[in-house]
């Protein structure tokens, strides 16, 4: 195995377990349901430079600046990301045609994403009766766990410090700074939410300046500031696919909990994760 600099990205559907019962008595049409979602996804990952690692059931595992050098990996993956969510919509017209025409109840698929980048080993690896080229690191481990957060945040894509970094030119916003579950140090959490056309965009500079000053009133203790700036988030939040309501309703939660107790006085606003 060799060390590189690499971007690791997780895809999830959202809900599988509601979505199998649906195919209880036909296991086939379960399978054709997830081979119908995974090979749109793979070949938009496949045409941005991306290596799929694995498939887990209904999770798709890819990396990018290996075995290809890509000095681009995180604006591939990011633009990945982004794509999958385009292509969503498509493929759930598709699937619901389907469902009508066997007569079955069609549930859409929703998927949650993770990417971060960092180091990693990558390389054959496995048994000496099989093995697989993969990777291995922390950044892996945490790009799986941004990938849970999704949920949580209300954001379809959740990337790492050290991604967002690396796509300057790309629409994010800063969601929290969180203790994963599993990690000791706070890692700081960005939503992605558009290409350089977002981030041009009055709409999104909008929502970018008011959610900056959320962030720095909530981590300065200013409660009742903050609150007022939870609604101007909401609203500017309106024209985003992302279900950023779920993002703020964590922090008016959060804050109404902490006006009733206060956090110390050197509190860091770090928010420690009991899920994955």
């Amino acid at each position: 195995g060799e060390m590189r600099d690499m971007t690791l990205l997780f895809c999830d559907i959202r809900g599988f377990t509601t979505i199998s019962e649906v195919f209880k008595t036909n296991p086939q049409g379960l399978t054709n349901l997830i081979n119908k979602f995974l090979t749109p996804m793979t070949n938009l990952i496949l045409d941005r430079r991306g290596t799929i690692d694995k498939y887990m059931g209904d999770c798709i595992m890819a990396f990018w600046n290996a075995p290809i050098d890509d000095d681009e990996h995180a604006l591939h993956a990011a633009d990945a990301a982004l794509c999958i969510f385009e292509e969503l919509p498509k493929l759930n017209e598709r699937l619901e045609a389907e469902a009508k025409a066997d007569d079955r109840v069609h549930h859409p698929i929703n998927v949650g994403v993770g990417l971060n980048s960092g180091d990693c080993v990558v390389g054959n690896m496995g048994s000496e009766q099989r093995f697989d080229y993969s990777v291995l690191g922390d950044a892996v481990n945490l790009a799986a766990r941004l990938e849970g957060q999704s949920k949580n945040y209300g954001a379809n894509i959740v990337i790492g410090e050290q991604t967002y970094l690396k796509i300057p030119s790309y629409a994010s916003i800063e969601m929290d700074l969180i203790a994963v579950k599993g990690k000791t140090e706070a890692v700081r959490i960005y939503g992605l939410l558009g290409r350089a056309d977002t981030k041009d965009g009055e709409v999104f500079k909008k929502l970018h300046a008011s959610n900056t000053a959320l962030l720095e009133a909530y981590r300065g203790q200013d409660w009742i500031k903050s609150e007022g700036l939870v609604a101007e988030c909401r609203a500017n939040a309106e024209p985003f696919p992302d279900k950023l309501d779920v993002l703020y309703d964590l922090y008016a939660e959060r804050i109404e909990d902490y006006k009733i107790e206060p956090p110390p006085e050197d509190w860091d606003g770090v928010f420690v994760a009991t899920s994955k």
